[in-house]
Formats: C-alpha cells, sequence, structure tokens
C-alpha cells in the first residue's frame, strides 16, 4: 500500500488543523474540524477537504465517492495525524475541515421566521449543540447564539449537533438585546425560558396563544436568564414540573419548548 500523503505531525496543513482545536485560531481562518462519517457526509456542501485513514477509507468508501464527486479533496493520513487532529477519545479515522457557515442576522430576518431558539449565555458547547439538534428537530428556522455565549464550531458542540450544524441558518455573535429586538420587529413573539417564569407552558398552550412567530430565549445552564435579558421578553415561561423532579435541564427543557410551539404551527 502506498505512505499516506499526511503522515509527519509537523506537517504545515497538519499543524494548520491541529490550531483550529482553540478559539481564536477557528475565528481568524474561519474553519473548522468535523469528525466522523455522519458529521463528513452532512457537511459536504461546506468541506474544503477530507483526512482520512487507510482503515476508515475501506470503511466508508461510499462516503468518500460522495464526497469526491462533490469536487473535495480527500487526503490520505497515518493514524497518528488523524488522531491528532481529533477531539474524541476513540477518533474515527475521518476527519473534515469546514468553513464556517454561520448565517447574518438580517437574512434570518427577511425570511420572517416562525420559530427561532436563542441561546443566550450558553457555556456548555454539548449543550449548545443538543439544543441545535433538537431546534433542527422541531422544524425551527434559525437558532442564534448571543455574544455571551459558547462557539458553534467548538468540536463538542458540533459533534453534538450530530449534524443539524448543517441543516438550518446559524446566527453567532448578536448582542441578547439586539437579538430580541431584531426579532420582535420581525413580528416575532419572544419567550424567555425560565424556572421563575409567572406563567408555565401549559397554561400558554391552553390561551392558545403558541400558534404564532415565536421566538424561545435559553439561558445558562446553572442560574438560567439574567433579570435584564428576562425583561427583554414578551413572557416568562416555565416548563411545569408534574413529579418531583427539581429541574429539567437546558436541552429537555428546549427540547419540550420548541415541540410546544412547533405542534400549535402546525396544528393552525
Amino acid at each position: 500500500m502506498p505512505a499516506p500523503e499526511l503522515s509527519s505531525l509537523r506537517s504545515p496543513r497538519v499543524v494548520a488543523a491541529r490550531r483550529l482545536a482553540k478559539r481564536s485560531f477557528r475565528g481568524k481562518e474561519r474553519r473548522f474540524l468535523a469528525e466522523g462519517p455522519q458529521a463528513v457526509r452532512e457537511a459536504v456542501d461546506h468541506l474544503i477537504e477530507v483526512y482520512v485513514t487507510e482503515e476508515a477509507a475501506e470503511r466508508h468508501a461510499d462516503l468518500l465517492e460522495t464526497v469526491s464527486v462533490a469536487g473535495v479533496p480527500v487526503l490520505s493520513a497515518s493514524e497518528e495525524v488523524v488522531a491528532a487532529m481529533s477531539d474524541t477519545v476513540t477518533p474515527q479515522g475521518l476527519v473534515g475541515l469546514c468553513r464556517f457557515l454561520d448565517t447574518p442576522f438580517e437574512r434570518v430576518l427577511e425570511t420572517r421566521p416562525r420559530l427561532v431558539a436563542v441561546l443566550a449565555h450558553v457555556r456548555d458547547p454539548g449543550n449548545a449543540g443538543t439544543v441545535l439538534r433538537c431546534a433542527d428537530a422541531a422544524g425551527a428556522d434559525a437558532v442564534v447564539l448571543t455574544d455571551a455565549s459558547v462557539d458553534v464550531y467548538n468540536p463538542k458542540c458540533v459533534r453534538a449537533s450530530v449534524g443539524s450544524l448543517f441543516h438550518l441558518p446559524v446566527v453567532v455573535g448578536v448582542p441578547v438585546d439586539r437579538a430580541v429586538g431584531g426579532l420582535r420587529g420581525a413580528g416575532v413573539r419572544v419567550l424567555a425560558a425560565d424556572g421563575a417564569g409567572r406563567d408555565d407552558l401549559d397554561t400558554e398552550l391552553d390561551r392558545g396563544s403558541m400558534g404564532g412567530p415565536t421566538a424561545w430565549v435559553f439561558g445558562n445552564e446553572a442560574w438560567g436568564l439574567p433579570e435584564e435579558t428576562r425583561e427583554l421578553a414578551d413572557a416568562v415561561v416555565r416548563v411545569p414540573i408534574h413529579g418531583k423532579a427539581e429541574s429539567l435541564n437546558l436541552a429537555t427543557a428546549a427540547a419540550v419548548c420548541l415541540y410546544a410551539s412547533a405542534r400549535e404551527q402546525r396544528r393552525r
């Protein structure tokens, strides 16, 4: 078998890819890495090139054919090189180098969105990626990450989204007041999801007020939304706890809220 095209950790290509583990380098280069066959498959339209081990190339031959047909270079790499590029404990032998894909906030507003998830002060990349996946599954029109939230291109966030990062418009770096103001100006009702909410989700559903364009604002995993953010919203809504659980985690609460809105919007 021929030697892999990338076998040295000192190769400029490999060094550049490894630097993308840091947010500052991702922002400067506007590039990020997507690991594994699922991510690479979903990222085809955003790929710059793909690095793959010999074993993974045999296992995912059909996927690599699709990537090649799309005009994306596929480079063979040693297991050591791919492992160095990977963020996971057990690398899958396949890494894609991708372009940033965030969408300008104004472009999202121009589409007159009906369902939007806003992540304000969300710091955990796994939670952010999971909420993005929930929003995608619920049929949301966009996800907005405020300037106080985690980097959506963090490897853990990309992995937790399970490909959903590549499915719907994602806006990054918008101040929360601008996000809320812009959405309200576009005719979207803004609901802050918070355990301190005066109304609960059941009440909102019973009122029949959930069928119109809606944006849900989700806060930090530990302390929720600050008072100044709650005051920006049209209403502060809590997810009712009917059992003995103290609370719901961020991703679960987001899924409940987004699906409640999606159901009402489709019913009407």
